[in-house]
């Protein structure tokens, strides 16, 4: 499907060279720019949604688990964006 998208003339040069650099065509990169992010909020989501469920049920040790498995899926999260 086509679409149109406006955007800073910064950023679209950065994205053609980059598209250039990694030898896709800008909507590839686009295409793989929003599919990630998408994906990074579906993540986000569900992991909101067991905070959500959990939340006021865990004992001191599983809580300290549930602090460890949060800071890591945020590392995870930040550097695969």
């Amino acid at each position: 499907m086509r679409t149109a998208v406006s955007m800073g003339d910064s950023l679209v040069r950065e994205a053609d060279e980059t598209a250039k650099r990694m030898g896709l065509s800008r909507s590839r990169l686009f295409a793989l720019a929003v599919g990630e992010f998408l994906e990074r909020q579906r993540r986000d989501q569900m992991l909101t949604q067991l905070n959500e469920v959990y939340a006021g049920r865990t004992g001191p040790a599983e809580q300290k688990a549930l602090k460890s498995v949060k800071a890591k899926s945020r590392r995870i999260l930040r550097d695969n964006w």
